[in-house]
């Protein structure tokens, strides 16, 4: 069972999960309670705990590769890490001209990008 439908996914800092366990820890509430109060899943909480107290503050950080401001990173698809030689450039070519040659033998081209693309026939009959 993940996180409710409807709701947002907020990443929590290192920082922010040390103060959160402090806190329990200070407090005189059980874990249920106060993962409600606080707005956080008790079974992610039970996780922050176990890895707080083996680890410390190295336990807590995120290995998902996200940060709390990963909207602002381009990491995506073949962007998702930067290509360190000519060789990774050249295949990362290869494979857009390859999704080109795909769309082509098709019938459609892309024109445009982002949230204004849009996939234009190439053929002279319509395709319908």
């Amino acid at each position: 069972m993940g996180r409710p439908s409807g709701t947002k996914n907020n990443m929590k800092t290192p920082e922010e999960k040390e103060r959160l366990i402090k806190e329990f820890e200070a407090s005189k509430i059980g874990p249920k309670a106060f993962c409600k109060k606080n707005g956080i899943g008790a079974e992610p909480f039970r996780v922050w705990r176990i890895k707080y107290a083996k680890y410390g503050i190295d336990g807590l950080k995120s290995n998902t590769g996200k940060t709390a401001n990963h909207k602002n990173a381009n990491n995506k698809g073949i962007y998702l890490r930067k290509p360190k030689t000519r060789e990774e450039e050249l295949e990362i070519q290869v494979i857009k001209l390859q999704i080109e040659n795909e769309r082509l033998k098709k019938g459609y081209t892309v024109k445009g990008d982002g949230a204004r693309k849009e996939y234009v026939s190439t053929l002279e009959k319509n395709t319908k």
